[in-house]
C-alpha cells in the first residue's frame, strides 16, 4: 500500500465542501467527527486526501465504530507517511510500531497524564498519531485537545512580537530521564528511567505550519523546560504563562471514548491530555505515530 507523502494540503482548500466523506465539527475550537469511512479497508488516494485536508482544518478527527487489526492500523497510518517508533517507550513484540497505552486498575499513573505534544523533543516530531480504542473503562477516561493556533493568534501584538524569535528547548528529560519517577513501579506502561533521555533538541517557539500556513505556539509542557540561553528558573514564568494560556477551555475539546473510536491528531498544531480518572478501571488504546519534520520558523 502506498503513502502519499508527498501530498500536502493547500490553504485554499480549507473550507470547501468534502466530495467523498462526511465531516461533522466537534467543538467550536477544534475537532470534527468523520463518518462513511471504513478505516480496515484500503482507501482510495482521494478519501486519505480528504481526510488529511480535515485533519488540518479541524486538528483532530474522530471515527466511530471501527474494527481494525493491528495490521490494518498499521496500514492507515502509513497512508500519511512513515511511522516513528517512540525513543523511550517499547512497542508491542509483534508490532514495534505500535504502542499499546495499558492502564490496568490498580495502575496509580497513566501514559499521557498531563498537557504535552508528543515526542516534540525529537529533530523531526511527529506529523501525528492515531490512537484506536481497543477497551475503555465505563466511566472516566476522557482525552483533551487544545489548539495551538487560536492560542497564538489570541494574543496581544506585544507579546507575539516577544515571543516570536524566541527558541525553546525540548527534552525527554524530565519524564524519562534518570532523575524522572520509575514508570515500572506504578505504570503497566514498559518505559524506565533512561541516560539516554537525556539531551536537548531546539525548535522555534512560534513556528509555521507546514500545511496551513499558519502560526503557531510550540510549547510542549515537561518536554519544554527552558528557552534558549536562559536557565529554567528565568523560563519558568513564561512558561507557566504559556502552558496556562494554551490549555484555556475556550481552545479545547473533550472526548468521550467508546471501543472502537479512532481519533487522528495533528502533533503540529495541538496539545493533549489523556485523564486519570478511572481508578479501578482497565484502559487499552493502541497508537500509531506519523513522522513529521523538523519545526520552523
Amino acid at each position: 500500500m502506498a503513502a502519499i507523502t508527498g501530498a500536502r494540503v493547500r490553504p485554499q482548500q480549507v473550507g470547501e465542501p468534502y466530495r467523498l466523506i462526511e465531516v461533522t465539527p466537534y467543538s467550536a475550537s477544534l475537532g470534527a467527527v468523520i463518518s462513511g469511512v471504513d478505516l480496515s479497508q484500503e482507501l482510495d488516494e482521494e478519501v486519505i486526501a480528504e481526510i488529511r485536508r480535515a485533519l488540518v482544518e479541524h486538528l483532530v478527527v474522530f471515527f466511530r465504530g471501527q474494527e481494525m487489526s493491528p495490521e490494518q492500523h498499521l496500514a492507515f497510518g502509513r497512508r500519511f507517511g512513515t511511522l516513528s517508533q517512540h525513543d523511550q517507550v517499547k512497542g508491542m513484540a509483534e508490532y514495534p510500531d505500535i504502542i499499546e497505552v495499558r492502564q490496568e486498575p490498580t495502575d496509580k499513573r497513566n501514559f499521557g497524564g498531563a498537557w504535552h505534544g508528543d515526542v516534540t523533543y525529537l529533530p523531526e516530531p511527529p506529523l501525528g498519531s492515531i490512537l484506536y480504542a481497543k477497551e475503555v473503562p465505563p466511566i472516566g477516561g476522557d482525552t483533551l485537545w487544545s489548539n495551538l493556533y487560536v492560542a497564538y493568534e489570541s494574543l496581544s501584538d506585544g507579546m507575539r512580537a516577544m515571543l516570536d524569535p524566541l527558541v525553546m528547548m525540548h527534552t525527554p528529560a524530565k519524564i524519562y530521564g534518570l532523575a524522572s519517577r520509575d514508570w515500572s513501579k506504578d505504570s503497566s506502561m514498559d518505559s524506565a528511567p533512561s541516560k539516554n533521555a537525556h539531551y536537548e533538541t531546539a525548535h522555534p517557539l512560534v513556528r509555521t505550519h507546514p500545511e496551513s500556513g499558519r502560526k503557531l505556539v510550540y510549547v510542549s509542557g515537561a518536554f519544554t523546560p527552558r528557552f534558549e540561553n536562559m536557565t529554567e528558573e528565568e523560563s519558568k514564568p513564561l512558561i507557566d504563562f504559556l502552558m496556562d494560556h494554551v490549555t484555556h477551555e475556550p481552545f479545547t475539546c473533550r472526548w468521550r471514548w467508546e471501543v472502537g473510536d479512532v481519533a487522528f491528531w495533528d502533533n503540529r498544531a495541538t496539545l493533549h491530555y489523556a485523564l486519570n480518572d478511572y481508578s479501578g478501571h482497565r484502559r487499552i488504546m493502541h497508537r500509531v505515530t506519523i513522522n513529521g519534520e523538523r519545526p520552523v520558523a
